[in-house]
């Protein structure tokens, strides 16, 4: 299947073209990113020597004519502009922000512009999910934070207070973009952590609520707290809710792993064992732990993903195979890095 990639200068970009690289049925023919036009994809990508003698091209519209399938990696509120350009015929996953919200309300508060619509939230893992993505052409690929989150707490709709979710969530530096910023040199982020975008005012507050409210049809409150990690990538989140009724730590469990069962990429781990960023570098793999703190009658819950991968890139090529017909895992099984 010929495809392109738009954006493909930024970190997740890079990501969507070191996974394609190796998957079987996805051929990229089209390397475009603006700013970049016309320089070595390995002059920015260095890892990426499959792509060496190749170079980012600007968007033409003829460039995508026979294309097939379009990943478009591009800053919030780009991807409405370039999605009106494109031929009908086209598959696309959208791995940025312009259409995952339902409400224009949200969208106005929290991102500002235009509003762009909504398309079919690609969070694949969530039961019955993977049957609506495939019925469609176009899929907004869920944000990192928000994708972590709402793995967390969607098993536990069941027994716990979802007006009452509290999220303290740390990602590398990778998920601010590749833009320069001089809070993100390493003299500024090395050996220090610090929170931002404090006090609720997330982007990925209001997709987070709309996730969980539609599977839980009731109202959702998150109070979401992200910190800035000394490392290039990951994300590791730590929820808790309040619990509404009696219940084990066994039962728990168990919710969790039936929740998941037809999940090839979320899993919970052994009691014990905690989730590492390490452990899923590189890969479209969510792990999970669940407690419960008796002191305080609330669930805590924590989970790791690549903010890159299943947090962007691995998530999207999961949705492209499912609306390209192809089987969820296709050269997405390769394990995480790890230490």
């Amino acid at each position: 299947m010929k495809t392109a990639v738009i954006g493909a200068s930024g970190y997740a970009g890079g990501e969507l073209l070191r996974l394609l690289a190796i998957h079987p049925h996805f051929e990229v023919t089209t390397v475009s990113a603006h700013s970049n036009a016309g320089e070595a994809i390995t002059s920015i990508h260095p890892q990426l020597q499959s792509y060496a003698g190749r170079a980012f091209t600007t968007f033409s519209v003829s460039d995508f004519q026979e294309c097939e399938l379009v990943f478009l990696a591009l800053p919030h509120g780009e991807s409405a502009k370039v999605i009106t350009q494109l031929p009908p015929h086209i598959k696309i996953v959208d791995l940025g922000a312009d259409f995952r919200l339902k409400s224009k309300d949200s969208w106005e508060k929290y991102y500002g512009g235009n509003y762009a619509g909504s398309w079919v939230y690609g969070l694949a893992d969530l039961p019955g999910k993977s049957a609506e993505i495939a019925a469609v052409t176009r899929v907004a690929n869920p944000g990192c934070y928000a994708t972590s989150i709402a793995l967390g707490v969607a098993p536990a709709a069941d027994f716990a207070d979802l007006t009452d979710v509290v999220v303290v969530a740390a990602s590398g530096t990778t998920g601010a973009g590749r833009s320069a910023k001089i809070n993100l040199i390493a003299s500024e982020v090395s050996g220090s952590l610090t929170s931002y975008k404090f006090g609720g005012v997330h982007q990925h507050t209001p997709e987070i609520e709309e996730t969980l409210a539609a599977i839980s049809g009731s109202e959702v409150k998150v109070s979401f707290t992200p910190i800035l990690a000394p490392m290039p990538r990951g994300i590791l989140s730590t929820i808790t809710m309040k619990l509404t009724k009696s219940i084990s730590l066994s039962e728990v469990r168990s919710q969790y792993q039936s929740y998941f069962s037809d999940s090839k990429f979320v899993h919970l781990l052994p009691e014990g064992q905690m989730p590492k960023t390490a452990s899923v570098i590189g890969s479209n793999f969510a792990q999970l732990q669940v407690a419960i703190d008796e002191h305080t009658q609330r669930v805590v819950v924590s989970v790791a993903i690549d903010n890159l991968g299943k947090g962007a890139a691995a998530q999207a090529i999961h949705n492209a195979n499912l609306i390209a017909g192809l089987e969820p895992t296709s050269g997405l099984l390769g394990n995480g890095l790890g230490a």
